[in-house]
C-alpha cells in the first residue's frame, strides 16, 4: 500500500506514513494501490484503474459521537445505525426489543465493547470505508 498523501510505500499494518506522518488512508494526491499521482477529483486511478473512494466533503462521521452512542445507547444499536452498519444495528435493536428487555444486557455489553473499540481506534471507518474524524 502507498501513502495517499505523499506516495511513499507503506507497510499494510502501519497506522501513519513514516515519510510524511499522515494517518493511513488520508490524502488524495497519490493512488494507494500503485503510488502514482492522481488527477484531482478523479474516481479512479488513471495508472492502475483502482477506485479511489473519494468521499464528498463533510461525509466523515465523528469518532467521538459514534463511540459515545455505542457506550450509552449500544443496546439499541444506535451507533451502528450512525455508522451505516444497518444489519448489526437491527440485530441489536431486535435482541433488546423482542426479548422485552431481558436480553438487553447482551446488546448493551456488545454496544459498550464496540463503543470502546471506536474510541480507541480499533474500529476506524464507517460502512463505506470513510475514516472516522476525531
Amino acid at each position: 500500500m502507498y501513502c495517499k498523501n505523499c506516495g511513499n510505500l507503506m507497510d499494510d499494518n502501519a497506522a501513519i506514513c513514516v515519510k510524511c506522518g499522515c494517518q493511513k488512508g488520508t490524502g488524495t494526491s497519490y493512488c494507494p494501490n500503485c503510488g502514482q499521482p492522481t488527477v484531482p477529483g478523479a474516481a479512479c486511478c488513471t495508472n492502475c484503474g483502482v477506485s479511489l473512494n473519494v468521499a464528498p466533503a463533510g461525509a466523515a462521521k465523528s469518532k467521538l459521537a459514534a463511540g459515545l452512542l455505542g457506550i450509552f445507547l449500544g443496546s439499541l444499536g444506535v451507533h451502528n445505525f450512525y455508522l451505516g452498519y444497518i444489519g448489526k444495528a437491527v440485530a441489536q435493536l431486535l435482541i433488546s426489543l423482542l426479548s422485552c428487555g431481558t436480553l438487553a444486557i447482551v446488546s448493551e455489553i456488545w454496544g459498550l465493547i464496540e463503543g470502546i473499540m471506536i474510541l480507541t481506534g480499533k474500529i476506524s471507518v464507517d460502512k463505506k470505508g470513510v475514516p472516522l474524524k476525531d
